[in-house]
């Protein structure tokens, strides 16, 4: 059973990883317009993070599904990839 709360917080955390992927995004075009040897370096560096997050929200969505606890996960993989995100915010940032 999720409670209320539960979904207010996992609409919060959606939010804010929304807004901060928004950031993310627009830092990385910027940085990838430029052209030059770090747009190179940031592509392949997105593609591999893309690919590693996603095998891992894989992982922990078979591991739900293996132990019945698939309404569990959700909130689960939005703090992965918002840890994730907000990471790359910081480092794009500086």
């Amino acid at each position: 059973m999720t409670y209320p709360f539960a979904l207010l917080s996992l609409g919060m955390n959606m939010a804010r990883l929304g807004l901060d992927a928004q950031v993310v995004v627009a830092e990385r075009l910027h940085l990838l317009a430029k052209g030059d040897l770090t747009a190179g370096v940031e592509a392949t560096r997105m593609v591999a993070e893309k690919m590693l997050a996603m095998g891992e929200a894989n992982a922990r969505l078979a591991q739900a599904a293996a132990s019945g606890r698939l309404d569990r996960v959700g909130p689960e993989i939005v703090k992965l990839y918002g840890r994730k995100v907000r990471a790359n915010r910081r480092r794009l940032g500086k």
